[in-house]
């Protein structure tokens, strides 16, 4: 039988097969009413993102599970700061480049209120909220007494119009407050020189944007879609959930605190009479009577009280917030736990498993967005700045601009496990130790470094330190200047401070 001969046999089961895989494209009764437009992400950006974007800020700002997801999107994004090693080959050079970048980040922000791993973090907080961030490079006089003459200035999303869509006078586009040239690519940013919603900012008449060439900015937001050109919140999916839920716990709470308010009402047959505690009435003919403790009122025949008995929340309150609390960790993609704050139903395969999925998110933003659009056109322009200033000579500028940038390390559940397994990778060569050293955070030389100076201070003052028994071998680096003459061979032999050759 001929593959034809098969295939018509199975003609009959074929239209089913497909219809079931386009059954979304069906105009059936249930799906009649589902008729979403085709439009753009773009479009869609320009049209409803001022709405999106003051929306996600008040959420954040009022609702505690939106601000607590802010602040642990930002911890795990960047942490205390994606930091640069330096590729440069020769050592001293190396050094001197890293000691200059340290010693700069204190001076990287251009208000004076943190340094650049601050600026990172409010980078970060940004595309939770807005989606997007703007960073201009500033470059100062000489005058102004900075190691480099360079400092970020973060800008909100606000500061470039979403209505701004119209033909410069030099036949570019503009597109949402970005400016376009003939073969698409960014030439400017036409930036508001104030804040809209700013109204403490007040000042004389100015035109309201300022072009500012595309090489002195930095557009820092995730593209989810291809050709997108502004960012979407981060909190944009669960939006509707937070605020629906938030009103919810409100009324919720406004019910508990009426129940807790112990009222009764009185029926009288003889409204003229008082009772016992009866205040005289107010304009409308109301009266109150109070109840003291251990009164036992005798009422007059035909005299009533019935007192409130507001209805409990019920049974399926924390089933209700627990299920539509899951949906919105979800929407946001961030384990249920960092959004709310409860482990109750968490254990260590459970939070595991969740993380291992988390950092592999994280680190797709780590990359991707935070290294290659913010530190890395940094790192260049505070090269070529520290260059030209004389801050630095270096020579031939090719030499020194690869770099790497660590991420912050991850703090696993269980770090004793963690740490053995890299180990033991690294005793089986599936692994290095420069890895291994990377994945903390840390940079190698900084960390053979430290590890060389503290072991020749100790052999300076005569002090010897033992590993605890349990330890694995290679774990331990073991200085070649004062070795141990009670180790047994091979324990603690597996690592040096002597940097590893690649």
């Amino acid at each position: 039988m001929g593959l034809f001969d098969r295939f018509r046999r199975r003609g009959p089961a074929g239209p089913s097969a497909m219809h079931a895989r386009l059954e979304g494209a069906m105009a059936k009764r249930r799906l009649r009413g589902w008729n979403p437009p085709l439009e753009n992400i773009n479009a869609l950006v320009a049209s409803g993102g001022p709405r999106l974007l003051a929306r996600s800020r008040e959420l954040v700002v009022t609702n505690g599970y939106a601000a607590n997801a802010c602040e642990a999107f930002a911890a795990n994004l960047v942490g205390d700061g994606i930091k640069p090693s330096s590729l440069i080959g020769e050592a001293d050079l190396r050094d001197r480049v890293q000691r200059l970048w340290l010693a700069w980040t204190d001076e990287a922000d251009a208000d004076g209120l943190t340094d650049f791993y601050g600026l990172q973090a409010m980078v970060a907080r940004e595309m939770f909220v807005a989606g997007e961030c703007f960073v201009r490079l500033r470059p100062r006089r000489a005058e102004d007494g900075l190691l480099v003459p360079l400092q970020l200035q973060l800008l909100q999303s606000e500061m470039l119009p979403f209505e701004k869509t119209e033909t410069a006078a030099n036949s570019n586009r503009i597109r949402c407050g970005i400016e376009f040239d003939a073969i698409g690519r960014r030439v400017a940013y036409h930036f508001r020189r104030r804040h809209p919603g700013d109204s403490t900012d007040l000042g004389a008449v100015i035109p309201e944007t300022v072009r500012v060439p595309a090489a002195d900015v930095l557009h820092i937001y995730r593209p989810i879609d291809a050709g997108q050109i502004r960012g979407l919140p981060h909190v944009a999916p669960a939006m509707v959930r937070l605020f629906l839920l938030d009103q919810y716990d409100d009324a919720e709470l406004d019910r508990k605190k009426t129940a807790a308010m112990f009222a009764g009402f009185i029926t009288k047959s003889a409204p003229e009479d008082p009772m016992m505690g009866e205040s005289a009435a107010d304009l409308d003919g109301a009266a109150i009577a109070s109840l003291e403790p251990g009164t036992m009122q005798v009422l007059l025949p035909g005299e009533d009280v019935k007192f409130s008995s507001p209805a409990d929340v019920g049974s399926s309150y924390e089933a209700f917030q627990y299920r539509t609390l899951l949906a919105v960790s979800a929407s946001l993609g961030l384990p249920y736990h960092l959004v709310t704050g409860d482990v109750r139903q968490a254990n260590y395969s459970s939070l595991r498993a969740e993380l291992v999925e988390f950092r592999r998110r994280i680190g797709q933003l780590q990359h991707g967005v935070m290294a290659h659009q913010l530190c890395r056109p940094i790192w260049r322009r505070w090269l070529e700045t520290a260059v030209l200033s004389g801050a630095i000579d270096v020579g031939d500028m090719a030499t020194v601009r690869p770099v790497q940038w660590i991420p912050p390390r991850w703090d696993w559940v269980d770090p004793l496990k963690d740490i053995q397994a890299q180990v033991l990778a690294m005793e089986a060569g599936l692994t290095s130790r420069r890895k291994v050293v990377e994945a903390t955070g840390y940079d190698i030389e900084e960390v053979d470094r430290e590890n060389a100076s503290d072991a020749a201070r100790t052999a300076g003052l005569g002090l010897r330190y033992r590993a605890s028994p349990g330890e694995t071998q290679g774990a331990r680096a073991t200085p070649a200047a004062a070795p141990d003459t009670d180790t047994p061979p091979g324990d603690g032999s597996g690592s040096s401070t002597t940097a590893e050759q690649e």
